[in-house]
């Protein structure tokens, strides 16, 4: 299935899945419910139709759909995507694969053992290499291999073009152990992560010099050390192909030649119906059409879907008389007409007679949905803006609406750092609160967005209390000068006027630094990039951008506090994450928390649910029947909602919609843009042109270094811009950094896992990124095919995949026969 995520060229990337091409969104629940304790709900199972091996024919060519033809074979450079990664898996070692849990499991083809023998006075990990793993050039795997591949992706040597090098760069040396087999490495700080290493593990002499690793791997692999090895890469025919490694001392491959072959998401299911491929990712409209083709096998009956399915007995006897008609144009027009409908017609039933010979597997695919709001300026600048935003959403609807028609189960999401089924998985969306519509309305009510201020006219440029301190000064002027006879030139400022004028009521706006306060969030954008509702990132120069710090620093460090007024919000919030990731800690921190009394009676109120309030003595909100978006200082609050265009981005867009809907009911207007898919990352959520974008992230078993170049806090630049990362919301805060950091030194697995449940509540409060759901994984796969289809978190077991029926091994059948 091709989808929304990552774009390429980021740093670090995140090392389970490349999720690279725009498109298609691919677990009873509340939305946003939480919970204090470890989750016990499992996740979907993965569905590849199992079978033991001895149950598998031996000697058979199986094509396998990928989006595109791979840039590179590296999967360590910028340009690596999806197919690298399926490519790279039957040829190169993994040591730690992920199981179907979503854990680091050891590989025992490449490894004896792998293990922590010494913390103090510095970390060190022993490998002891399977004695029979091998290169196919015959050289055995070893320590050179392991050094080799530190040194090029430490980050010390420019010369080698990488696009991560997390974990890599803890590393002080590798040595060879008491023998060959063992490869001992020691460690200049801490790495819990230190499973992520080395996966996959290239030969040393790709990785030992600057010139074979930047272009020597990007079409061809030499040497390599998987069940399979690499035959050929055609970009003409759009294929590469991987034969059985003669070498491989491990169960013997069941297919003789694997195929990767590039078909477009919109060509898949033509390319079924032809018998070009075996196995590929589809949407739901193929899924459903696979479906129909499976009923419709068994029951005999003409077809009454497809073209001309909805043609009526008295459209039809119309088509026929006006065919038979004596109007010989309009004869010649009607005949034409229904002979491109037979045709159609035809070539549809063949189709589905031909799709009759597939499943699709099903289960949730190894990544979430998430909706990010661009915290950088603008409205969404302001935290109680993105957290109105966040309360506005029924995720429990938006999880049904992609999920319960595919048959799967449909619950939102409650974490930023693991899926469900996960070990540390826990629901931390009680830190941000659940849905709710009149506590939304309140949240923007206090940020100062009304149902009059879209139509009262700005009196100024500046904020609201300094346009009224000018005014207030104009009126004093006024009376100085009353009795004074008035000249038609005295009417008439100067310039220079003016601009003493303005100079001065900057000066007396300082002075009242409670009411610039209450001004400075969403209150001074541009006029330019405010025009006609819409928002552009990059255009605006407004001067308030800067962080706010909120009274207690060292506690709540956030890139845009809120104003003054909401202070015990913004307490009463943190406390909410404290609590939501501290167990055992809350009564604690409420007996000393004294100065959050009034934030706590509030939010003990009855029927108040945890999370995001206004602050006491907030205006009431307006009703909900009042039409038409808020607004503030005569401009319309309406976010710029980008999404993909490109076909098979329907149900995206889909969801798109119904949240714009959620949005406009709290007074939120949205005005969605549709943009190429090519473009989607880099020209709009890379460069953060956007309020609101739809895109997803992979599942990692590594959250503490996967996670941090995510969440972490944007930092400025020398040159003024913001360095962000893969922060695309831009949205972030010290204390999120603090926890990512000691959660990647923190050798004991559940103190880490600890952490990073923490991190996630904060993150949850922060309100940049909203994790929706864990998208469908729907795979067309042939139905004699065993051990492969939908996988879920665990990666595939290659040398196992294969035909149960011998009758199937060799080249595709032609289906339409």
């Amino acid at each position: 299935m091709s989808h929304v995520g990552v774009p390429r060229g980021t740093v670090r990337k995140r090392r389970s899945l490349a999720l690279l091409t725009a498109g298609v969104l691919t677990i009873p629940a509340l939305a946003g419910c939480s919970s204090d304790s470890e989750e016990t709900s499992r996740g979907v199972p993965q569905d590849i139709a199992p079978a033991a091996r001895d149950r598998v024919a031996d000697g058979s060519t199986v094509n396998w759909a990928v989006d595109a033809m791979p840039t590179t074979l590296n999967a360590f450079q910028a340009d690596a995507d999806s197919a690298t990664i399926k490519i790279t898996g039957a040829l190169l070692p993994t040591l730690f694969p992920m199981d179907a849990a979503g854990q680091p499991k050891l590989n025992p083809d490449y490894l004896e053992s792998a293990k922590i023998i010494e913390r103090e006075p510095k970390q060190v990990v022993l490998y002891k290499l399977n004695q029979q793993a091998v290169w196919s050039d015959g050289r055995e795997i070893g320590a050179p291999d392991f050094v080799a591949q530190w040194r090029a992706l430490s980050g010390k040597d420019s010369a080698f073009w990488t696009a991560r090098n997390a974990g890599y760069e803890r590393i002080e040396k590798i040595e060879r152990g008491a023998d060959d087999l063992q490869v001992r490495v020691t460690f200049a700080k801490p790495y819990a992560d230190w499973r992520s290493l080395f996966s996959p593990l290239y030969p040393k002499e790709i990785t030992g010099k600057p010139d074979t690793f930047n272009d020597g791997a990007r079409t061809t692999l030499k040497n390599t050390a998987g069940p399979f090895q690499l035959k050929s890469v055609s970009k003409a025919k759009g294929t590469v192909t991987l034969t059985r490694n003669p070498r491989w001392w491990g169960d013997k491959a069941k297919l003789d030649t694997l195929v990767f072959r590039a078909v477009a998401p919109k060509d898949r299911t033509k390319a079924l119906a032809d018998g070009t491929v075996h196995i590929t990712d589809v949407d739901a409209t193929t899924a459903d059409r696979i479906a129909l083709a499976l009923r419709d096998g068994s029951n005999g009956q003409p077809l009454t879907h497809g073209p001309g399915a909805d043609l009526t007995p008295a459209a039809a006897l119309r088509s026929w008389a006006l065919a038979h008609g004596s109007d010989e144009e309009q004869a010649e027009i009607a005949q034409a007409a229904r002979e491109k409908n037979r045709k159609a017609v035809a070539a549809y039933g063949a189709e589905q007679k031909a799709l009759r010979g597939y499943a699709v597997r099903k289960s949730l695919e190894p990544a979430y949905t998430q909706l990010a709001l661009n915290g950088e300026s603008g409205p969404l600048a302001d935290d109680r803006v993105r957290r109105a935003v966040a309360r506005a959403l029924d995720r429990q609807e938006l999880a049904e609406t992609v999920l319960k028609p595919l048959g799967l189960p449909a619950k939102p999401l409650g974490s930023h750092l693991a899926l469900a089924g996960q070990p540390g998985y826990k629901d931390g969306s009680g830190a941000l609160g659940d849905q709710n519509t009149k506590e939304a309305q309140a949240l923007l009510a206090d940020a100062g967005w009304t149902q009059g201020g879209a139509a009262e006219k700005p009196k100024d440029t500046k904020a609201g209390s300094e346009a009224e301190k000018k005014a207030d000064k104009d009126k004093a002027d006024t009376e100085d000068k009353e009795g004074t006879e008035k000249t038609e030139a005295e009417e008439k400022k100067t310039d220079k006027d003016e601009a003493e004028d303005k100079k001065k009521a900057d000066k007396d706006a300082d002075k009242d630094e409670e009411k610039a306060d209450r001004a400075a969030v969403g209150s001074d954008d541009s006029a330019a990039s405010r025009a006609e509702g819409l928002y552009i990132v990059g255009q605006d120069d407004k001067p308030g951008a800067a962080p706010v710090q909120a009274p207690d620093a060292s506690t709540a460090t956030h890139v845009l506090a809120p104003s003054r007024a909401a202070a015990a919000q913004s307490l009463a919030l943190l406390r909410q994450a404290s609590a939501a990731s501290e167990d055992g800690t809350t009564a604690e921190a409420a007996s000393k928390a004294t100065t959050q009394d009034k934030a706590t009676a509030q939010d003990k109120q009855p029927g108040g649910a945890a999370g995001a309030y206004a602050p006491l003595g907030t205006a009431a909100p307006a009703p909900a029947s009042v039409k038409g978006p808020l607004g503030k200082d005569g401009k319309t609050l309406t976010l710029r909602f980008v999404l993909p265009s490109g076909p098979g981005s329907q149900s995206l867009r889909g969801v798109g919609e119904r949240i714009a809907a959620m949005l406009e009911k709290i007074g939120i207007g949205t005005e969605i843009t549709k943009v190429p898919d090519e473009s989607y990352f880099k020209d709009h959520i890379a460069s953060g042109d956007y309020d609101l974008a739809l895109y997803s992230w992979p599942a990692t078993a590594y959250p503490a270094t996967d996670g941090r170049p995510i969440y972490a806090k944007p930092e400025p630049a020398t040159d003024g811009s913001l360095l962000v990362e893969q922060n695309y919301t831009r949205v972030g805060t010290d204390h999120i950094d603090q926890l990512f950091d000691q959660a990647v030194a923190e050798l004991d697995e559940k103190a880490a896992r600890e952490l990073m449940k923490q991190a996630d509540a904060r993150i949850w409060a922060a309100a940049g990124s909203i994790p929706l759901f864990q998208r469908p994984q729907l795979v067309a796969v042939d139905k004699k095919l065993a051990n492969v289809g939908a996988f879920g978190f665990a990666a595939p077991r290659y040398q196992d995949i294969g035909f149960t029926d011998r009758q199937a091994a060799g080249s595709p059948a032609d289906r339409k026969k």
